[in-house]
Protein backbone atom coordinates (compact mmCIF):
# COMPACT_ATOMS: atom_id res chain seq x y z
CA UNK A 1 0.00 0.00 0.00
CA UNK A 2 1.54 3.38 -0.97
CA UNK A 3 2.33 5.74 1.86
CA UNK A 4 0.34 8.97 1.82
CA UNK A 5 2.17 12.00 0.46
CA UNK A 6 3.76 14.21 3.07
CA UNK A 7 1.79 17.33 3.90
CA UNK A 8 3.42 20.59 2.82
CA UNK A 9 3.53 23.52 5.21
CA UNK A 10 4.26 27.05 4.03
CA UNK A 11 6.22 29.09 6.60
CA UNK A 12 6.54 32.85 6.07
CA UNK A 13 8.63 35.04 8.37
CA UNK A 14 11.04 37.93 7.76
CA UNK A 15 13.16 36.88 10.75
CA UNK A 16 15.46 34.42 8.97
CA UNK A 17 16.71 32.83 12.20
CA UNK A 18 13.16 32.18 13.40
CA UNK A 19 12.13 30.99 9.93
CA UNK A 20 14.82 28.33 9.79
CA UNK A 21 14.30 27.27 13.38
CA UNK A 22 10.59 26.76 12.65
CA UNK A 23 11.38 25.00 9.34
CA UNK A 24 13.67 22.58 11.21
CA UNK A 25 11.03 21.88 13.89
CA UNK A 26 8.24 21.32 11.35
CA UNK A 27 10.40 19.01 9.22
CA UNK A 28 11.31 17.02 12.35
CA UNK A 29 7.55 16.51 12.81
CA UNK A 30 7.52 14.76 9.41
CA UNK A 31 6.19 17.53 7.15
CA UNK A 32 7.60 19.02 3.95
CA UNK A 33 8.20 22.77 4.17
CA UNK A 34 8.27 25.66 1.75
CA UNK A 35 9.55 28.97 3.09
CA UNK A 36 9.34 32.64 2.18
CA UNK A 37 10.96 35.64 3.86
CA UNK A 38 8.30 38.21 2.91
CA UNK A 39 4.66 38.69 2.07
CA UNK A 40 5.62 39.40 -1.55
CA UNK A 41 7.77 36.25 -1.85
CA UNK A 42 4.95 34.15 -0.37
CA UNK A 43 2.38 35.62 -2.77
CA UNK A 44 4.65 34.67 -5.69
CA UNK A 45 5.04 31.13 -4.30
CA UNK A 46 1.27 30.74 -3.97
CA UNK A 47 0.95 31.12 -7.74
CA UNK A 48 2.73 27.78 -8.15
CA UNK A 49 1.99 25.78 -5.00
CA UNK A 50 -0.95 25.03 -2.76
CA UNK A 51 0.29 24.26 0.76
CA UNK A 52 -1.68 21.98 3.08
CA UNK A 53 -1.24 24.53 5.89
CA UNK A 54 0.45 27.91 6.33
CA UNK A 55 2.24 29.48 9.31
CA UNK A 56 2.52 33.24 8.81
CA UNK A 57 4.31 35.95 10.71
CA UNK A 58 2.17 39.03 11.30
CA UNK A 59 4.61 41.94 10.95
CA UNK A 60 6.86 41.73 7.87
CA UNK A 61 7.08 44.44 5.17
CA UNK A 62 4.25 46.21 6.96
CA UNK A 63 2.56 45.79 10.33
CA UNK A 64 -0.32 43.87 8.78
CA UNK A 65 1.52 41.74 6.17
CA UNK A 66 0.37 38.53 7.82
CA UNK A 67 -3.28 39.62 7.75
CA UNK A 68 -3.06 40.63 4.07
CA UNK A 69 -1.31 37.40 3.11
CA UNK A 70 -3.81 35.37 5.12
CA UNK A 71 -6.69 37.11 3.33
CA UNK A 72 -5.18 36.49 -0.12
CA UNK A 73 -4.35 32.88 0.67
CA UNK A 74 -7.91 32.18 1.89
CA UNK A 75 -9.34 33.80 -1.26
CA UNK A 76 -7.20 31.57 -3.46
CA UNK A 77 -7.36 28.39 -1.33
CA UNK A 78 -10.28 28.65 1.14
CA UNK A 79 -9.64 25.17 2.57
CA UNK A 80 -6.00 25.78 3.62
CA UNK A 81 -5.70 26.24 7.42
CA UNK A 82 -3.67 29.27 8.49
CA UNK A 83 -1.79 29.86 11.73
CA UNK A 84 -0.64 33.41 12.43
CA UNK A 85 2.37 33.32 14.75
CA UNK A 86 3.49 36.63 16.14
CA UNK A 87 5.40 38.37 18.87
CA UNK A 88 3.41 41.57 18.35
CA UNK A 89 1.96 41.55 21.88
CA UNK A 90 5.41 41.24 23.43
CA UNK A 91 6.86 43.88 21.09
CA UNK A 92 4.06 46.46 21.08
CA UNK A 93 1.65 45.61 23.86
CA UNK A 94 -1.13 45.39 21.23
CA UNK A 95 -3.21 42.26 21.30
CA UNK A 96 -5.01 40.55 18.47
CA UNK A 97 -7.09 37.45 18.36
CA UNK A 98 -9.76 35.60 16.48
CA UNK A 99 -12.12 35.22 19.40
CA UNK A 100 -14.96 37.47 18.30
CA UNK A 101 -17.07 37.33 15.14
CA UNK A 102 -15.80 40.82 14.27
CA UNK A 103 -12.15 39.72 14.46
CA UNK A 104 -12.83 36.55 12.43
CA UNK A 105 -14.39 38.67 9.69
CA UNK A 106 -11.19 40.53 8.93
CA UNK A 107 -8.53 38.17 10.28
CA UNK A 108 -8.76 35.20 7.94
CA UNK A 109 -6.76 32.82 10.11
CA UNK A 110 -7.73 29.56 11.77
CA UNK A 111 -5.41 29.95 14.73
CA UNK A 112 -3.48 32.77 16.34
CA UNK A 113 -0.36 31.92 18.37
CA UNK A 114 2.18 33.97 20.27
CA UNK A 115 5.75 33.24 19.18
CA UNK A 116 7.67 31.10 21.60
CA UNK A 117 5.20 28.24 21.24
CA UNK A 118 6.66 24.88 22.23
CA UNK A 119 7.27 22.41 19.36
CA UNK A 120 4.96 19.78 20.93
CA UNK A 121 2.15 22.33 21.24
CA UNK A 122 2.68 23.50 17.65
CA UNK A 123 2.65 19.87 16.46
CA UNK A 124 -0.68 19.25 18.21
CA UNK A 125 -2.21 22.36 16.61
CA UNK A 126 -0.96 21.40 13.12
CA UNK A 127 -2.31 17.86 13.47
CA UNK A 128 -5.67 19.25 14.67
CA UNK A 129 -5.94 21.73 11.78
CA UNK A 130 -4.93 19.13 9.19
CA UNK A 131 -7.32 16.60 10.78
CA UNK A 132 -4.61 13.92 10.81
Amino acid sequence: MPTPAKKTILIVDDDVDYLYQLKFQVEKMGFETVTAESQHEAETLLNTIKPDLAILDLMMESEDSGFILSYKLKRKYPDVPIIIATAVSAETGMTFGINTEEERKWIKADLYLEKGIRPDQLHREIVKLLKL
